[in-house]
Parts: C-alpha cells; sequence; structure tokens
C-alpha cells in the first residue's frame, strides 16, 4: 500500500495512536485535510463516542480531520474514492487493469475533482498509485 512515511506523517500516526487506541499506518493529505485510514471494524471505536476523538485530534493538530475505512482491496476503490472526494459526487468509476477513471458528469463536478492548479488531481494520483498500484485519470 503506501510506500513511504517521512517524519511529519510518522508524527501524525503516532498521535492518533495515542488519543485512538487505534494502530494504524496509513494517513495522507487531501485537499488540506489529513485523512487517517483504520479497518472498517475499528472505525466505530477509532472515532469514539459523538466523535469525539475526532474533535480532539483536530483541535490538538489545528486541521480538519476525517477518520475513512482502509480499502481491503481494488474492489472496494470506488466506495474508498467517494469516502475521501466526499461532498463531491461523480458519476462511475471504470476500473482497468492500468488505471482507474472517474467519469466526473458535469463540468463542475470535473473542476471540483482537479482543484486550482490541477492540486487535488495531483493529490489523488498520488493516494491512487500508492493504495492501488494504478494511475488515475477525470474525464
Amino acid at each position: 500500500m503506501v510506500n513511504t512515511i517521512d517524519m511529519q506523517d510518522m508524527r501524525y500516526l503516532n498521535l492518533f495512536s495515542k488519543i485512538t487506541q487505534v494502530d494504524t499506518r496509513f494517513c495522507f493529505s487531501y485537499n488540506d485535510t489529513l485523512i487517517f485510514c483504520v479497518p472498517k471494524l475499528k472505525l466505530a471505536m477509532a472515532l469514539w463516542r459523538d466523535a469525539s476523538n475526532l474533535r480532539r485530534l483536530s483541535d490538538i493538530l489545528r486541521k480538519r480531520v476525517r477518520i475513512i475505512p482502509a480499502p481491503r482491496g481494488i474492489e472496494d476503490a470506488k466506495g474508498f474514492i467517494e469516502c475521501i472526494v466526499r461532498p463531491v459526487v461523480f458519476n462511475s468509476l471504470e476500473v482497468t487493469p492500468n488505471e482507474l477513471i472517474i467519469n466526473a458528469g458535469s463540468q463542475q463536478n470535473k473542476a471540483l475533482l482537479m482543484g486550482r492548479n490541477k492540486k487535488r488531481l495531483l493529490e489523488m494520483q498520488d493516494i491512487v498509485r500508492n493504495y492501488f498500484s494504478r494511475e488515475f485519470r477525470i474525464i
């Protein structure tokens, strides 16, 4: 899955583990939001009552924080990408042997998925490359 973890990510993961009591190795940034991926069975434990752990992490880091279920394989790719880009919606996800292709639908959704100067597109390409070893395109 994720190939390298830099020192800042290691600090985030240690803080996450200390607060939530859930160990994970998956942490990345998308659209100025810090996203942690945990096993689906431990998602409720990571959030805790009324998402108190989420608020506590957000207050300490002074960043938006999200906790999503980790994908178990390429079959979970659509749900994983939907969780990352939420609230933006897309029409469909096509999986080919070499790439994942998102059909954005309207021009506005395509612009939201790409971001200014293609920032979100580049971030999503890195995420897909690390998690699924495939290229990523938006049409």
